[in-house]
C-alpha cells in the first residue's frame, strides 16, 4: 500500500496506542500462569497477534475481545510444536526459553525480515541450560530439543535484551535456583520493564545492577487482571509531529513509566520543544528548534522519531547508537538516511553516530523498507514538508501501531 501525505497543520488530542512490548510480555506471563489472566487495554498489532497464536500453540486458551485478551491455562503440548513468530523479534527471543520450558521439541520460524535476522545468540544461551539448539546457518528456522533447566549461564547482552527477558520469564518455573551473568547489556530499561511485569505477576528476581540476576526456582505466576499502559514508542512520533508541525496532546501515557522510549521527552526538551506535562496528558507544540545530542543505545526504537525531529532543528544534531540499528526490520540506519536524503536533508554516519543537519523538507517518494518505524517517521516528516510525500509499503505500521494513520488524520494530517 502507498500513501501520500500533503503538508498539513497538526493540532489536537489523541490517545496513546497500547504498549506492544508490555502486551507481548503479558501474553507470555498469562501462558505461564495457572488459572485465568485478563489483559486489559491490549494492542492488536501484528506482533501481539503472533504472540497470542504462539501462546495458543503452547497450550493456553487465548480469547481476544475488543478491550481485553483472556488467557486460560491449558494442557502443555505433548508432542513437537512449531511456532510462527511472524516478523516479531521480541516474540522469537522471548518465547524461545518459554517454549523450551514447556515442550522438549520446538521449531521456531517466521517470515519476512525476521528470516534474515541472526539467531545464534539463542543457541549460545540455551545450550548452557540443557537445550540443544539447531539453527539454519545462523538464521531461522531454529529447532530446540530438550527442556530448559535451572542453572548458571553467561549472557552476552550487547545485541539487546529480548533473550534475557525470555530467560527471566521462564527460569522462575524451573526446578531450582538459576543465575544469569550478563555482560555489556544494552537496553537496560527494557529489562526494568520485564522485572516490573514479573513483580506484578508475583515473581521476584534479584537484580545486581543489571550485571547478574538470581532467579529462585519453583515459583508460580499469579493469574490476575493486568492493564497495559500507553506506548511511549508510538507516542514519540506523535509528540515529534506536534513539535515540528503544530500542537499535539497525547493522553494515556504514564510519565513515570519504565519504558525506555519515555526518553523522547528529554530529547524534545533539549531541542527546545514546548512541552507541558499534566494530568490530561503530554503536550508538544511547535517552536524554534535547535540541534541536540542524544545517545539512543538503550532506546534504539527512538532513532526514527529522533531523526524526524533533527530534520527540523537548526544546526547539526548528533544521535549515537547506530550499531543497534543494523538488524532491525530493515538496516534501519541506511533506511533512515535514505528517507532524509530523499527529502533533501543532509545526513552523515560516522562510526556509531548519525549526524543530521536540519533544513527545509521537500516532497519526495520514499520507501518504508517494510519497516513500521520508517513508515511512521516519513509520515511525520511529510506533515511539515513543502510538498507531498509518498510512502511506499506504508502498511508496515500494522506491525506495531495499526491505527497510526487514522490518528494522524484525526490531528489534521492530509493522507491519501
Amino acid at each position: 500500500m502507498n500513501i501520500t501525505v500533503s503538508p498539513s497543520g497538526i493540532n489536537g488530542t489523541v490517545e496513546a496506542p497500547s504498549s506492544k512490548s508490555l502486551t507481548q510480555r503479558a501474553i507470555a506471563a498469562g501462558l505461564l500462569a495457572g488459572g485465568t489472566t485478563v489483559i486489559r487495554n491490549p494492542t492488536y498489532c501484528n506482533d501481539s497477534i503472533a504472540a497470542m497464536a504462539m501462546a495458543g500453540e503452547l497450550g493456553a486458551s487465548v480469547q481476544g475481545e475488543p478491550d481485553r485478551i483472556i488467557i486460560r491455562a491449558g494442557r502443555k503440548p505433548s508432542g513437537p510444536v512449531t511456532l510462527n513468530c511472524s516478523e516479531s523479534g521480541l516474540a522469537l527471543r522471548m518465547f524461545a526459553p518459554v517454549a523450551a520450558l514447556v515442550s522438549d521439541s520446538v521449531t521456531l520460524t517466521g517470515k519476512g525480515s525476521l528470516m534474515r535476522r541472526p539467531v545464534t545468540m539463542i543457541g549460545q544461551a540455551l545450550s548452557q541450560l540443557g537445550v540443544t539448539v539447531e539453527t539454519t546457518e545462523g538464521m531461522l528456522p531454529v529447532k530446540l530439543s530438550g527442556r530448559l533447566r535451572a542453572g548458571r549461564a553467561f549472557i552476552d547482552g550487547s545485541a539487546g535484551s529480548q533473550l534475557l527477558t525470555g530467560l527471566l520469564m521462564a527460569l522462575p518455573l524451573a526446578e531450582g535456583e538459576s543465575r544469569l551473568d550478563v555482560a555489556s547489556l544494552t537496553s537496560k530499561p527494557y529489562i526494568g520493564l520485564t522485572l516490573g511485569l514479573l513483580a506484578e505477576f508475583g515473581i521476584p528476581v534479584v537484580n545486581d545492577s543489571f550485571r547478574s540476576f538470581i532467579i529462585p526456582g519453583n515459583q508460580f505466576y499469579r493469574a490476575h487482571e493486568y492493564t497495559v499502559e500507553g506506548d511511549w514508542s508510538g507516542a514519540a512520533f506523535l509528540l515529534v509531529a506536534g513539535a515540528t508541525a503544530g500542537r499535539v496532546t497525547v493522553d494515556g501515557l504514564n510519565p513515570h513509566s519504565m519504558q525506555a522510549d519515555r526518553a523522547i521527552l528529554r530529547a524534545l526538551d533539549e531541542a527546545g520543544a514546548a512541552l507541558i506535562t499534566g494530568p490530561g496528558g503530554i503536550t508538544s507544540s511547535l517552536s524554534e528548534l535547535r540541534a541536540f545530542t542524544f545517545d539512543a543505545t538503550d532506546s534504539p526504537d527512538l532513532f526514527p522519531p529522533l531523526a524526524a525531529l533533527a530534520a527540523r532543528c537548526e544546526g547539526t544534531s548528533r544521535i549515537m547508537g547506530v550499531g543497534r540499528l543494523r538488524h532491525k526490520e530493515s538496516d534501519r540506519a541506511e533506511a533512515i538516511a535514505g528517507v532524509l536524503e530523499a527529502m533533501k536533508i543532509t545526513v552523515r554516519i560516522s562510526g556509531d553516530e548519525m549526524l543530521i543537519t536540519g533544513g527545509r523538507l521537500e516532497g519526495a517518494v520514499v520507501s518504508s523498507h517494510n519497516d513500521h518505524r520508517i513508515a511512521m517517521m516519513a509520515a511525520v516528516m511529510a506533515a511539515g514538508a513543502t510538498g507531498p510525500v509518498t510512502v511506499t509499503g506504508a502498511e508496515a505500521v500494522a506491525k506495531s501501531y495499526p491505527g497510526f494513520y487514522d490518528d494522524l488524520v484525526s490531528l489534521g494530517a492530509r493522507i491519501y
